[in-house]
């Protein structure tokens, strides 16, 4: 508030102050007319603000919920999203799991129908299965344009949670560009997904697979796991969820139905595989090369078995995770400079790096 504005509001104080005096004095039962009307007009915009929302997410959940379906294998339960009117599904890897053949109900079916496993993907924890027979009603969802997602937009989970099938939570994307790491018990795939969704919609066990949609009824993802917090004891931590991107789903699903598995998966590799190795003090120390892939990115940049990776391009390398979360973030043809130790004396190499 500048200078001239607060003086002009104090040499008006006098004068507000015998107002005032002035209609308590006619009346002290009744508002002035002015502030009544506006007191009515703002009543008459809040609710009509509100409803407003609900209207829409009502119109958005209608539009949405019939391409959310309800997966059931022999021992697990997730959700899937109608990709095609062909009858072809996308959901987690972890969700389909080991199974061939799945039960699957759709909004519309009033008896589950069967399906088959297209491909499983769970490097980015992805999957497609197809129906045995489309039914009528089918409808494919519109996918997003993930570059497009922008923190602070309000979205709705929708899915079947613990079993309740066609549930909706909301919340709003509370980050954008998240690399996390499953874990690879309990069913996960030990995948480390780059530019994952963060949300504050409720995620919960059997929403895997299902739709995080925007408030124009496109999917922005695909909700698959939720935080853990430690000092819960590993439960999930309340308003952390994270989906994989529209973009990076609608990408593989378009690969897995058109060649029957990822051919480009657009992802870095070194070509090796590796274990996570300790200290003295039992502290995490890096990545132990276990095996080569003859001719691939490590063998060419003259790694061999037993040589201990500790950082990649200036980003330190600790276990097997924080190498895999290094090499989410980069490109398949870069180069970059690898650190490692080879008895006890580090060393250094380019590397170009490959492709998952």
């Amino acid at each position: 508030m500048d200078a001239s504005r607060t003086r002009s509001l104090t040499r008006g104080a006098p004068l507000a102050a015998l107002t005032c005096a002035a209609v308590l004095l006619a009346s002290c039962s009744e508002p002035a007319p002015s502030a009544k009307k506006d007191t009515a007009a703002t009543r008459a915009v809040l609710p009509a603000a509100a409803e407003d929302l609900q209207n829409r997410y009502q119109k958005v959940i209608k539009e949405v919920l019939p391409s959310v379906v309800q997966i059931q294998a022999s021992h697990d339960l997730g959700s899937g999203v109608v990709f095609d009117g062909q009858g072809h599904i996308v959901t987690n890897a972890h969700v389909v799991g080991q199974e061939k053949t799945f039960k699957v109900t759709t909004a519309n079916s009033e008896e589950p129908l069967g399906a088959r496993l297209v491909f499983s993907y769970p490097d980015q924890d992805l999957a497609v299965i197809k129906l045995d027979r489309v039914p009528p009603g089918l409808r494919p969802a519109v996918f997003a344009d993930s570059g497009k997602v922008a923190v602070g937009q309000i979205v709705l989970a929708m899915g079947s949670p613990l079993g309740l099938s066609s549930s909706v939570t909301q919340g709003i994307v509370s980050a954008t560009g998240r690399t996390v790491s499953e874990g690879d018990t309990g069913g996960g795939t030990g995948a480390t997904i780059p530019n994952m969704v963060q949300t504050s919609a409720a995620i919960n066990p059997g929403n895997s697979g299902g739709a995080l949609v925007d408030l124009d009824g496109r999917v922005i993802g695909i909700p698959t796991l939720a935080a853990a917090d430690p000092v819960l004891g590993g439960n999930a931590a309340p308003g952390i969820g994270f989906a994989i991107p529209a973009s990076m789903v609608r990408t593989v699903a378009e690969q897995i139905i058109r060649s029957g598995k990822v051919t480009d998966s657009g992802r870095a590799a070194l070509g090796i595989t590796a274990r996570t190795v300790v200290d003295a003090a039992y502290h995490p120390a890096g990545a132990a090369v276990v095996t080569v892939s003859p001719g691939g990115p490590a063998d060419k940049a003259g790694l061999r078995p037993g040589d201990v990776i500790t950082g990649l391009d200036g980003d330190e390398v600790t276990t097997t995770t924080s190498l895999a979360e290094t090499l989410a973030e980069a490109a398949p043809g870069q180069r970059k400079r690898l650190t490692y130790l080879r008895d006890d004396h580090e060393q250094s190499a380019e590397v170009t790096l490959g492709e998952q």
